[in-house]
């Protein structure tokens, strides 16, 4: 008997793997962290306060666009690139909130053990839930450049705007996205969130409002502070804004606290470390372009604009007037030149052909952006006009420009206690083509009746009950009629020896009765 010895068969070798196969390998991966992502977004839109947050910025905007008054036909853009700033921050507080949870949830539903022997490693699961923020720094963005575009395309926008302070909005909502990841990794408990951002808000509102700390301190917060806040508009360079190397700032503090809650989550590539050295690169630039620097020269530029703005202001002719503003409302001149020769129509000879020379001005030895008086001209034929255009400042400015014509400078229109207020009022309103309802604008405590503070650029002005009383019987008479006996006796009527009583009887209408006193306007 003889034995057969089989020969082990040799299983052939294994075909070489191609090439592409680890290329293909991080795509599925990275379309996997993708897919993730956008999970993780739907879930968060589903989420009650990101999604009512998000809707009520929309609602608000949507408010404003249809409750618009008069000076937003005129908007300046050094302001409104600033403003869009505030409308994100209630979303950036939830989505900061919603996306901590999620990314807690496998804790939360004890499935963390079940996550842990998935394919994809933790820190690209934190690569995930960062990447489903960017969807909602991205809406914010869109609302942003909605919220400016309206305004930035009106026929009367003033100025420009800038990039760096309209980043910064959508830069808060991802940069309190991005925390909500690093603390889920960092301290996973649902009350961290909330104390993180009632520590936050009241360490940046400290900031913020505490004249002691230094100003490179104040500019870390993640919102600029405004110096005065809802003010007097000043020209854009006279800011002193860093707004640029902030934007970098908050963009390289994403990117760091992105980098750092994937290290924290075991991220651990030779990609993600350079990503970690530039983002820290840009955040420190950042910091170090915002350090105040050469603040004398800014200083000296706001006194400068202040108490000498001919020296950077260009003047035009128009009509026999002189307008002189600072470069960025240079086209807001034809505007004020309708009002003065409005008003100047109606005036009598000399004071019709009266070489007027309108001047923009401004105050910023309070601070800037603050509503301060300013004080009267004592120029002869010189007319002050502020940083705010349309609305009741139309009305404010014309009382200035009559009060001019009348008084001949506006620190003499400051002692008016005479019958020369009505020439000045009716000069200013009468041919309004709403002279009561404009009245009522000029007007401190909104009424067209008794006496009364009346606002203008400079100083207010102050009406007696009597000279209301002569003015409304002025604005019902017919505009011509009144026109023509103002030209006539304007002699007598800018006489500062002219009682409110005289003046009446100039003008035509019933005399008021009752004893005058300047110091009844309260």
């Amino acid at each position: 008997m003889s034995t057969a010895v089989k020969e082990p068969t040799m299983d052939p070798a294994p075909a070489p793997a191609p090439a592409d196969v680890a290329p293909t390998g991080a795509a599925h991966r990275a379309a996997a962290v993708l897919a993730l992502a956008r999970v993780e977004a739907r879930e968060l839109v589903m989420q009650i306060p990101v999604l009512f947050f998000f809707l009520l910025e929309v609602g608000l905007l949507v408010w404003k666009f249809w409750d618009e008054e008069g000076m937003d036909a005129f908007p300046v853009l050094n302001t409104v690139d600033r403003d869009t700033q505030s409308g994100p921050l209630l979303a950036s507080i939830a989505l900061l909130i919603c996306v901590n949870a999620a990314v807690q949830r496998d804790r939360r539903n004890g499935t963390a053990q079940q996550f842990g022997v998935l394919p994809m490693e933790p820190w690209r699961r934190t690569l995930a839930h960062l990447l489903s923020v960017v969807p909602f720094a991205l809406l914010a963005a869109l609302l942003v450049a909605v919220e400016y575009g309206w305004s930035a395309l009106k026929p009367g926008a003033i100025g420009h705007g800038s990039l760096g302070e309209l980043a910064v909005g959508p830069l808060m909502v991802l940069l309190t996205g991005v925390v909500g990841v690093l603390l889920a990794r960092l301290l996973p408990s649902s009350f961290v969130p909330i104390l993180f951002a009632v520590a936050g808000y009241i360490l940046i509102t400290s900031l913020l409002q505490t004249d002691g700390a230094p100003e490179g301190v104040r500019r870390l917060a993640p919102v600029l502070d405004t110096d005065g806040g809802g003010g007097d508009p000043v020209p854009s360079d006279l800011l002193g804004r860093p707004a640029s190397w902030h934007a970098l700032y908050l963009a390289g503090l994403c990117a760091l606290l992105a980098c750092a809650a994937l290290l924290v989550a075991g991220g651990r590539t030779r990609a993600l470390k350079a990503v970690t050295a530039v983002a820290l690169a840009a955040t420190a630039t950042g910091v170090v372009g915002q350090l105040p620097r050469d603040t004398a020269a800014l200083e000296a530029a706001r006194k400068t604009a202040s108490t000498a703005p001919g020296r950077v202001q260009s003047c035009t002719d128009l009509g026999g007037a002189t307008y002189c503003s600072f470069p960025e409302w240079n086209g807001v001149r034809g505007e004020w030149a309708k009002v003065v020769d409005r008003v100047r129509s109606a005036a009598g000879a000399p004071a019709s052909g009266l070489r007027l020379t309108v001047r923009q001005r401004i105050d910023t030895s309070g601070g800037l952006e603050i509503d301060s008086a300013l004080a009267p001209s004592t120029t002869p034929g010189e007319v002050t006009v502020g940083t705010r255009w349309g609305g009741n400042r139309v009305g404010e400015f014309a009382v200035g420009v009559a009060a001019v014509l009348v008084a001949g400078t506006e620190a003499r229109a400051d002692a008016l206690c005479d019958g020369r207020m009505v020439t000045v009022m009716w000069l200013a309103l009468g041919s309004e083509p709403h002279p009561l309802t404009a009245f009522r604008n000029v007007r401190l405590d909104d009424a067209v009746t008794g006496s009364g503070v009346v606002l203008a650029p400079t100083d207010s002005l102050s009406l007696t009950a009597q000279q209301t009383e002569v003015l409304r019987a002025l604005l019902d008479r017919p505009r011509a009629e009144v026109t023509a006996r103002v030209k006539a006796h304007w002699r007598d009527l800018t006489s500062p020896r002219t009682t409110t009583a005289q003046t009446a009887r100039l003008l035509g209408v019933p005399v008021p009765k009752g004893k005058e006193s300047c110091g009844d306007e309260g």
